[in-house]
């Protein structure tokens, strides 16, 4: 067992990114991640970590730096949050096709306009096609745990993918919670030293990111694809590795008192444990209502969803994101279409909420299996709703 201590969720993120040895972090400062990386300058700073810390003009040129660094063999970690991560957009594309395992943290926040550095998951959703492996955290402890398993997954040999971890804006990033820090030696014995297999060497000259004319370039984002798709077994794997070392399992979708349950509740990120007490207060009340967390956000657990809903006659399906112009929230979407070649599926609707920081309460959710009650009979014309937008 570690030492249990209070912990901003942020310091403690880079807490994990400076157990893992990390040699460079790069990085800019953005609300809400800007903790993050200000307590690694600090380490770094004060002789506690041996890493590089390369101040930076700009988010893209931070995810650049990052680049250079991990493809010579260094253990490399960013933070950025929203419009920052806007900003990095194109040089994602890079990392992923270019097989480097850049671990980043995204604090995730609203995108402009209007102007909002509070909370939600519209970065998440944009960068949702990137090629990175991404995970959702609902806790600090899981922040803290996934940002190490991130390192051990993303450099392992048979993936070398670029990871994000994210964790939502201010409800985790600049929440005090306690956290399990483990011993060193046993963070060691868990995540080995980094060894790239391509590195840069100026005496061994090769070609990364070369050109690829049309006759080659879909076959290379098959490769990727194929790549990305493999990287999930190594997830579970690492995720197992981890149960047996510190004692706390993940899984890609974790599931909440969903035993014989006829409805189920889904949700993204810190408001998982808002939606169990309400779960606990319906079923409390006769309801069998039951909750769905999902964890792994790429590659996407299409069997762990078909197997966690069998069992359900709805699915009600809460986005912090909107997908405008399309059927309501991004994860509402995807979901709905990884269940519609199965012959016996619940009826699936969604609702998008907890926009730009608005809180989403206890009684949101109970609001939310009523309406959804309601709109079951109505036929496919109404799938989803924007959740308590005033009138």
């Amino acid at each position: 067992m570690g030492k249990k201590v209070g912990m901003e969720v942020s310091l403690a993120i880079a807490e994990a990114a400076k157990m893992a040895n990390t040699d460079v972090v790069a990085a800019y400062p953005i609300t809400p991640q800007t903790h993050i990386v200000e307590r690694l300058a600090e380490l770094v700073a004060n002789g506690e970590l041996d890493a590089e810390y390369i101040p930076v003009e700009s988010e893209h040129s931070a995810m650049s730096a990052c680049l250079g660094a991990v493809a010579t063999g260094a253990r490399t970690f960013t933070a950025t949050a929203g419009q920052g991560l806007e900003l990095m957009h194109e040089v994602l594309y890079v990392a992923s096709a270019m097989r480097l395992p850049v671990i980043m943290s995204v604090a995730n926040r609203a995108l402009s306009a209007p102007l909002n550095v509070w909370g939600d998951q519209s970065d998440l959703m944009a960068v949702r096609d990137t090629g990175w492996i991404q995970i959702i955290c609902e806790n600090g402890q899981d922040a803290y745990d996934n940002t190490l398993c991130a390192f051990r997954i993303g450099e392992d040999k048979r993936v070398l993918l670029p990871v994000m971890v994210h964790v939502d804006g201010f409800y985790l990033t600049h929440v005090i919670e306690p956290i399990e820090i483990p011993e060193q030696d046993k963070v060691n014995h868990f995540l080995p030293p980094f060894s790239y297999p391509l590195p840069l060497d100026p005496d061994k000259p090769l070609t990364m990111g070369a050109f690829a004319p049309p006759i080659l370039f879909s076959e290379a984002k098959k490769a990727q694809e194929v790549n990305l798709r493999a990287a999930k077994p190594i997830i579970l794997e690492c995720w197992a590795e981890f149960a047996k070392i510190f004692g706390r399992q993940y899984k890609p979708i974790e599931q909440y008192r969903t035993e014989g349950a006829k409805i189920l509740l889904l949700t993204l990120g810190s408001f998982g444990e808002t939606a169990m007490a309400a779960v606990d207060k319906l079923r409390d009340a006769g309801q069998s209502v039951g909750l769905l967390k999902l964890r792994l956000w790429r590659p996407f657990p299409f069997e762990e969803l078909r197997q966690t809903v069998s069992g359900a006659e709805l699915l009600i399906v809460v986005d912090r994101a909107l997908s405008f112009g399309g059927p309501g929230g991004p994860a509402f979407s995807e979901i709905r279409s990884a269940l519609y070649s199965e012959k016996k599926r619940p009826r699936i609707l969604g609702f998008v909420g907890g926009l730009g920081g608005r809180d989403l309460m206890v009684a949101e959710f109970e609001g939310m299996v009523k309406r959804a009650l309601e709109m079951k009979p109505s036929g496919a014309e109404q799938e989803f709703e924007m959740y308590g937008v005033r009138e």
